[in-house]
C-alpha cells in the first residue's frame, strides 16, 4: 500500500536514473543527451529496475562504474564552469528531468524508459542544462508544454 505523501516507486527510480545521469555527465563533462547514448537502453532499463538497491551506494561508486564500463570519456561540455549564477546540485536537475518525465509518460502513454530517452535526446535537455538560462527553473507545466510543442514556449 502507497503512503499518502510519498512518491511512487517508479518516481523514486527515475530520480535516482536521472540522478545518475547527471552526475555522469558532469564527472566527464558531457551533454546528458549523449550520457543517455553511451549508456543505451538496456543500461538504462537495468538501472531503472535496480535503483532500489543501487541508491543504497554512493552516487560516484555508480557513476563511476558506469562510466568505465561504458567507455564514457572526457568531453568538453562544462556547463558547471560556464554558470555564471549558483550551481544547481546534481539532485535539483535531476528533480527536473524525473518530473518532467512522469508528465511525458503519463501524458504520452510511454514507458519511463522510453519518456527518458526522448526527454535526454530533444532540444529540451539543452535548455536545462544551460544554467544561465532560467529554463530548468520553470514549472513542469511549461516544461511539458515546452517539450510538446518542440521548442520553448512564449509565455
Amino acid at each position: 500500500m502507497e503512503n499518502i505523501g510519498r512518491e511512487k516507486k517508479i518516481e523514486n527510480d527515475l530520480f535516482f536514473v536521472c540522478s545518475v545521469i547527471e552526475h555522469i555527465g558532469r564527472s566527464t563533462k558531457n551533454k546528458r543527451g549523449e550520457v543517455v547514448k553511451k549508456l543505451g537502453e538496456a543500461e538504462i532499463a537495468r538501472l531503472l529496475e535496480l535503483a532500489d538497491v543501487l541508491h543504497c551506494e554512493p552516487i560516484e561508486a555508480t557513476s563511476d562504474r558506469l562510466i568505465k564500463s561504458h567507455g564514457l570519456n572526457e568531453g568538453d561540455f562544462d556547463n558547471v564552469a560556464q554558470c555564471k549564477f549558483s550551481v544547481p546540485t546534481y539532485f535539483d536537475i535531476a528533480k527536473v528531468y524525473k518530473r518532467l518525465a512522469v508528465d511525458l509518460a503519463n501524458k504520452e502513454n510511454c514507458t519511463p524508459l522510453n519518456a527518458l530517452k526522448k526527454i535526454y535526446t530533444s532540444f529540451i535537455s539543452e535548455k536545462i542544462d544551460d544554467y544561465n538560462s532560467s529554463m530548468y527553473f520553470e514549472n513542469p507545466q511549461y516544461l511539458y508544454a515546452s517539450y510538446a510543442a518542440g521548442n520553448a514556449i512564449a509565455d
